[in-house]
């Protein structure tokens, strides 16, 4: 790549990364379904015309902003999962739960983006889908360790009527678990983002006040469900 050549791609990188930060602050003033590409090109004195070669339309621009929340947010997990090798698995299970969490309170704009209301006209393109994975693979990871470890996975026997479903499941996002983990594994994944949405937009107002404490008993009995044993 020439001088030039690089000169422009860093100049077309810091006015991606503007017009990012731009639209993060209309996003945390007005709320996703509001965003709007004039206002954004309005605040970095921008022409319409000039941000629509970086961002054809508003649902090019969400999509950037959602693969980069769920990049953030799946880093914050893996880093935890990370820090946590050398744990036992149901305490890396509740370091990975407790990032996610962290995350979600320092970036609770952005969290609503993911996990908040759908944003009216929109629909997210499967190139999402990598990034926003990010969280159930590091979780499904444990996981995975734990069931080819010595203690092995716990999980209860599963209702006749559910093995069906669960076995798709397993197929479809973890082969090598069995099925009597794949279904309380992705009801341990919708209760966690539950438990989080919870706090973040209000609904434990008078209801739960140790907020943290609650949280890390809450996660832990996910990790029994799913098979995790305290050690």
């Amino acid at each position: 790549m020439s001088t030039a050549q690089g000169a422009r791609a860093r100049a077309r990188q810091e006015i991606t990364a503007a017009i990012k930060d731009a639209a993060r602050g209309q996003l945390a003033a007005e709320g996703a379904a509001k965003l709007s590409l004039r206002a954004v090109a309005r605040e970095l004195g921008m022409v319409s015309s000039a941000l629509y070669r970086y961002f054809p339309s508003r649902d090019d621009l969400l999509t950037a902003l959602i693969i980069d929340a769920y990049d953030s947010l799946g880093a914050a997990a893996e880093r935890a999962r990370d820090a946590a090798s050398g744990a036992p698995p149901a305490d890396r299970w509740t370091a990975v739960c407790e990032a996610v969490r962290l995350w979600a309170l320092a970036h609770p704009h952005e969290y609503a983006l993911i996990y908040g209301s759908p944003v009216p006209g929109y629909s997210a393109p499967q190139t999402t889908v990598r990034a926003a994975s990010r969280v159930g693979l590091a979780l499904i990871g444990i996981l995975r360790d734990a069931h080819r470890g010595p203690a092995g996975l716990t999980a209860p026997p599963l209702p006749a009527a559910l093995r069906p479903e669960a076995e798709r499941m397993a197929a479809d996002l973890a082969p090598d678990l069995p099925p009597e983990v794949a279904a309380p594994m992705v009801a341990a994944w919708a209760q966690l983002f539950g438990l989080i949405g919870f706090e973040l937009f209000g609904q434990f107002n008078r209801v739960v006040e140790d907020r943290e404490t609650f949280f890390r008993h809450a996660v832990a009995r996910l990790a029994e469900s799913v098979g995790l044993t305290p050690q």
